[in-house]
């Protein structure tokens, strides 16, 4: 989350789009579309959605090289893994999720990926985290859920699976 809102901050700026670290963690998990739509709502603004995405997702891949796994999420994903499936939900794209595990050597780990434009729901609704335990064959009630925002763990929650906080980083 930390690389993403350096690549947010960089291509709104450009913008003049204001784009608070509070409002940033609000809403994580949302489709980048969505920000971007609802800061030019929020602020009278004209920013073109698909231009925005892109010049953020490129300042983001640019990022990638500082890209570091929470070692307490990592540690039990290095424990479970092939013992139990894993999956990962997102509000990016199946290209940026993809290009972030990669970089952290993590993409072999996960079963199944579901990432913006796999759901019609963004979180808090549980479509996302739903879709997810179909494909890896799981019942939502034997699901956890390590989740880095609020609507990510009200959209766990709402799919009956449990969830972990994992905290911001300068809560760690």
């Amino acid at each position: 989350m930390p690389l993403h809102y350096i690549a947010w901050k960089q291509a709104l700026d450009e913008w003049g789009c204001e784009f608070p670290e509070d409002l940033f963690y609000a809403w994580g998990g949302r489709p980048v579309a969505d920000i971007i739509a609802s800061l030019n709502e929020r602020q009278g603004l004209d920013m073109p959605v698909e231009a925005v995405a892109l010049r953020r997702e490129r300042l983001y891949r640019g990022l990638l090289p500082q890209l570091t796994a929470v070692p307490e999420v990592l540690q039990h994903i290095e424990h479970a893994h092939q013992r139990v499936p894993f999956a990962v939900v997102s509000g990016s794209t199946r290209d940026s999720v993809t290009a972030s595990l990669t970089t952290l050597g993590l993409l072999d780990r996960f079963d199944v990926l579901v990432c913006a434009g796999d759901y019609t729901k963004a979180k808090p609704d549980p479509e996302g985290f739903l879709l997810a335990a179909q494909l890896l064959g799981v019942p939502p009630q034997s699901c956890l859920v390590f989740e880095d925002t609020d609507m990510g763990i009200q959209a766990a929650t709402a799919a009956g699976m449990a969830a972990v906080r994992v905290p911001q980083p300068w809560q760690r």
